[in-house]
């Protein structure tokens, strides 16, 4: 079961780009992120390689990566590991099947101590 559904954010003209944390509010471990990628008609996207980023908002914490898998139509899962406490941001690196990249990102505010 998926929570915690966020707003669509418009990653281009072509993509738009859903995501879901599991749990929440997140906590420090691992928590499950949820993408859907679709076109701006609604069409699923399928093929696509995801890359995730997570980036502490405190200076000098490392960074924590992950891939996500499609995991349906147009749906892709990842699991990434909050390693401490506090605001985040993580940074979608997407390669869409024709080879166009994109890069987004989007907040996760308040990682709740494990």
């Amino acid at each position: 079961m998926l929570i915690g559904c966020k707003k669509a954010e418009e990653a281009s003209p072509e993509v738009v780009i859903e995501h879901e944390i599991t749990p929440e509010p997140p906590r420090v471990g691992l928590s499950t992120i949820a993408l859907n990628l679709t076109d701006t008609a609604g069409n699923a996207i399928t093929g696509a390689r995801i890359d995730l980023e997570g980036i502490m908002t405190h200076p000098g914490m490392s960074p924590v990566f992950s891939e996500a898998e499609e995991v349906g139509s147009g749906r892709y899962r990842s699991s990434l590991e909050f390693t401490m406490a506090g605001d985040w941001i993580v940074l979608v690196h997407i390669v869409l099947p024709d080879g166009q990249k994109l890069e987004r990102q989007f907040e996760v505010k308040g990682v709740q101590p494990g």
